[in-house]
């Protein structure tokens, strides 16, 4: 068995054509292949289920049987295990597999093993030295097929030969002085998946981060952050094809969680990393955070709005206005993508939560148990106090129920299950409450925007009264969550 560790990079054709006059690359011969794979799996899809990936590869007169495992990638870098044996097309043999029930599965699922798709491209290779290390650079241009449907393939992986994994971001960051590239986390094997289901893109949503007693806070922490980047990229390709708003809603979870990971770890982490990388997401989230505003004010607080009011002379000017700045917040949200800085961030963001250190002391269940027991104590003070919340009361009190929730989400695979069940809940309840108070607190502020000097209208007042309404509700959910327990590791 070998661990495989590489970043991908996704370009154009156009960029393709530049790489091979990129300075790194002068005076280093390109080596030239043609790969032909066959992925193979049971009808119900078993291996796919598994995370594993199986071919045969064809390259120049020899055959090639490789088993993956197919770890999803977090910001374009995998680190997957592989083994690969000489063979012969259709006969499948595991004995080169090491890991005893990995191979047994395979064996067992190899009398309904049958062809999913195919990968057909073009391959240059260049082996650049590169600070300490030497990396495996390498161009793939061609198809994936699955029966009728096909996608066209442009992408780099830079494979780690030996040397550090740090080496690898800074060849990338090179690259990308000359070039366009983009981080991507989409395996060849997941996109040739896709096209044998026919599915259509769907918003991605948050998946428990697994983390175990044994981690350091920081190892924990470079586990959260790169799921949640993972969260934040596979919701991409939506905010990039008109910003439907569920990919909008899932992108800005993705940030909100990753901004609070950064805060929740900040006793572990540098300083200057916790400044830099939380200033610089805000910055991106407070554009998905304009979009979502207009995407809820349309979607949920005009329809009862339309009810109550449905001869209204505003309202019709009201949605007209509406509709435009939320195009227009959506088209702000695919612009950023597009900028040079964006996906420079990435690889240096990605680069950065790798190679941080590890000096704190602490237990991952020590750190757990201080952090969320200051969690629960700031919001309990603050529960406490809020006998008649009205706005200016709420917004605080939300934010922390936020953090709270988020951490205790992080820490999950750490908590006893009886007792995180009811804390969740609690906590999904006040979340559902304090952000419908916070939704119609924004709604008022678009309705003033949107219908300047009309403060004084029968909309307003609707408006202001189901905000009242709201709050009154508050105090029941809050005494619930109050009456549990402290959560601890």
């Amino acid at each position: 068995m070998s661990t495989e560790i590489e970043l991908k990079l996704k370009l154009d054709a156009k960029n393709a054509r530049k790489l091979a006059e990129h300075p790194l690359l002068a005076g280093i011969k390109a080596e030239r292949l043609r790969l032909l794979n066959t992925y193979y799996d049971t009808p119900e899809l078993a291996l796919h289920k598994r995370q594993v990936a199986l071919r045969f590869r064809q390259r120049g007169g020899d055959w090639l049987l490789t088993v993956k495992s197919a770890e999803p990638a977090s910001g374009g870098l995998a680190v997957r295990s592989e083994w690969e044996t000489f063979a012969t097309p259709g006969r499948f043999d595991f004995n080169h597999v090491d890991a005893p029930e990995l191979r047994d599965f395979l064996d067992q699922a190899k009398p309904r093993l049958a062809a999913i798709f195919t990968t057909d491209f073009r391959r240059h290779v260049w082996r650049v030295p590169f600070g300490e290390s030497l990396v495996e650079l390498a161009l793939d241009q061609g198809v994936i097929a699955s029966g009728e449907r096909r996608e066209r393939l442009c992408e780099i992986e830079l494979e780690l030969i030996e040397g550090r994994v740090a080496d690898i971001f800074g060849l990338a960051r090179s690259l990308q002085k000359h070039l366009q590239l983009y981080p991507a986390i989409d395996s060849k094997a997941e996109r040739g998946y896709r096209l044998f289901a026919n599915e259509t893109l769907q918003p991605f949503k948050t998946r428990r981060t697994a983390l175990n007693a044994r981690m350091t806070p920081v190892e924990a922490f470079r586990r959260i952050a790169l799921d949640c980047l993972e969260h934040f990229q596979r919701n991409e390709p939506g905010l990039q094809d008109g910003g439907k708003p569920e990919f909008v809603h899932q992108a800005r979870v993705a940030l909100r969680r990753l901004r609070s990971a950064i805060k929740l770890f900040a006793p572990v982490l540098p300083p200057e990393f916790v400044q830099a990388y939380n200033r610089t997401w805000r910055a991106l989230a407070r554009v998905l955070g304009d979009a979502r505003n207009w995407d809820v004010f349309l979607a949920e607080t005009l329809p009862p709005l339309h009810a109550h009011f449905s001869a209204h002379r505003d309202l019709k000017r009201l949605r007209d206005c509406a509709l435009r700045r939320a195009r227009r917040a959506r088209r702000a949200v695919a612009y950023v993508l597009t900028l040079r800085a964006y996906p420079r961030l990435l690889v240096e963001f990605i680069a950065a939560v790798h190679t941080l250190s590890d000096a704190s002391s602490l237990s991952l269940k020590e750190f757990a148990n201080e952090r969320l027991a200051r969690h629960a104590r700031r919001v309990r003070k603050l529960a406490e106090k809020m006998t008649a919340p009205d706005a200016a009361d709420s917004h605080p009190l939300r934010i922390e129920f936020k953090k709270l929730r988020y951490a205790t989400e992080f820490f999950a695979s750490l908590l006893p299950a009886n007792r995180l069940a009811p804390h969740l809940a609690a906590l999904n309840g006040l979340q559902d409450e304090l952000g419908q108070i916070n939704d119609y607190a924004t709604a008022r502020t678009l309705l003033d925007e949107a219908l300047p000097n009309r403060a004084a209208s029968a909309v307003h007042g609707w408006m202001l009264g189901r905000h009242t309404l709201l709050n009154e509700r508050l105090p029941a959910a809050l005494n619930n969550w109050l009456a549990l327990r402290r959560l601890a590791v």
